[in-house]
């Protein structure tokens, strides 16, 4: 399942709730916080320039019993200038923390909620110039901000989210309010959210703050972005409202639940490289093997000509970023080259790969098979692919050719649906 959102009207915390309650998501889902907070989700149907969206305000349950209205809705000041967070007492990461885990929310939920808010840490940390457990929280530290984080990781668990893509998020322009004083709009917080973030911040259209930190912190850690929205088989739609309503453009957060077509899987990975000019054909011989033991996904070694027309090679190694300085470190000692480019962390499309051990019986004997199934994310079979070296072992057993038995697995497969399973 996919959630894509539409953000070219930004995002804030409750825009996201009423999206996803929109789209489909189950009101009950909520409960956790209700019952560990003094706070209520006040969920209603209103209009935004024509548009029927879900509104969600929090209001915070007060000793005698009434309430006081906190949610993320953009108010005035003296000023002239837009802030849109909720208040409350400024509260440390670490209480923040303590907080959530006392909330009893699933682990997957609670694991979610935590990485949202260490995020927003970070993201402070990194504009004041402390240590992350020096943050204080202030408009995100709030019951209504915390509700508004660990309700959208509840929302998204409960609608079996799989993936979140976002179009570039809109930040508005003009001024923004905070206890820090008034600061221009996108607001640092959410400067810093975006550059952790895989999708695009865009400015405009509106001189108003249309992203808030704590919209910018859940899209953050949940959405990869996208320049158009993908090709889904929709399932579910909705709209999640903003304050106020304009006159000139509906003020809403637009969430489309479905299933991606033909899509194949992005894998976050970085490429290495060197040019080697006295590289022996036994050290080449045995790099992919050495490479791939330290973390290497693909080695490919080219011929080239390097300087004062010498013949060479080139070494290019994809990894993931998060093994390239173990695999840089390989190449080194491997080939005892004196540097080692990295290309920057991009991604690649790999296919939905399984592996299945087949049964052939050949001559009244069975023997084993492995087969690679490649598929898409909606589980279209595109290419199924006999483990070469067991087709092998097989072969020189029969007499058959290599070939014709990864044929025979192959087809196997290919026959009998419930081997693609």
């Amino acid at each position: 399942m996919i959630i894509a959102f539409d953000g070219r009207t930004g995002a804030a915390g409750d825009m996201i709730l009423g999206a996803l309650l929109a789209a489909g998501a189950d009101r009950n889902a909520l409960g956790p916080v209700e019952e560990g907070l003094p706070i209520r989700y006040d969920v209603s149907r209103v209009m935004r320039s024509g548009i029927t969206a879900t509104n969600v305000d929090v209001l915070l349950e007060r000793d005698d019993g009434a309430h006081d209205h906190e949610s993320e809705e953009e108010t005035d000041d003296e000023s002239g200038a837009k802030h849109a967070e909720g208040h409350g007492p400024s509260r440390s990461y670490d209480e923040v923390i303590e907080i959530v885990e006392g909330l009893e929310l699933p682990e997957p939920v609670e694991r979610d909620a935590l990485a949202v808010f260490e995020l927003l840490a970070a993201a402070e940390a990194e504009i004041h110039g402390v240590d992350v457990p020096e943050v204080h929280f202030h408009e995100v530290g709030a019951d209504d901000a915390i509700a508004d984080v660990v309700g959208a990781c509840l929302l998204f668990a409960d609608l079996g989210t799989e993936r979140v893509v976002t179009t570039p998020v809109s930040a508005g322009g003009g001024e923004v309010a905070t206890s820090h004083g008034t600061y221009p709009v996108p607001a640092p917080a959410v400067v810093q959210l975006a550059e952790r973030a895989d999708w695009n911040l865009v400015g405009g259209p509106v001189d108003r703050e249309l992203l808030t930190p704590t919209g910018a912190a859940i899209l953050a850690h949940f959405a990869e972005g996208v320049d158009v929205l993908p090709e889904l088989s929709v399932t579910a739609s909705g709209f999640g409202a903003g304050d106020p309503d304009r006159a000139d453009r509906p003020n809403v957060l637009r969430a489309i639940v479905g299933r991606e077509t033909g899509r194949l899987e992005r894998e976050e990975i970085t490429v290495l490289e060197t040019n080697l000019d006295d590289a022996t054909p036994e050290t080449l011989g045995g790099l992919h093997d050495r490479l791939q033991e330290a973390g290497a996904l693909d080695v490919s070694v080219v011929s080239t000509t390097m300087k004062k027309s010498r013949p060479g090679h080139l070494v290019k190694v994809i990894c993931r970023p998060g093994d390239a300085r173990r695999v840089a470190r390989a190449l080194a000692l491997e080939t005892g080259t004196l540097g080692v480019r990295e290309h920057g962390a991009g991604h690649r499309w790999i296919a939905n790969r399984r592996h299945r051990t087949v049964e052939l019986e050949i001559d009244g004997r069975h023997y084993e098979v492995g087969v690679k199934i490649a598929s898409t994310a909606d589980g279209e079979v595109y290419d199924t692919s006999a483990e070469y070296d067991d087709a092998a072992v097989v072969a020189e057993e029969t007499g058959l050719a290599t070939r014709e038995v990864a044929r025979r697995a192959e087809r196997l497969v290919d026959d009998v649906p419930d081997a693609r399973q």
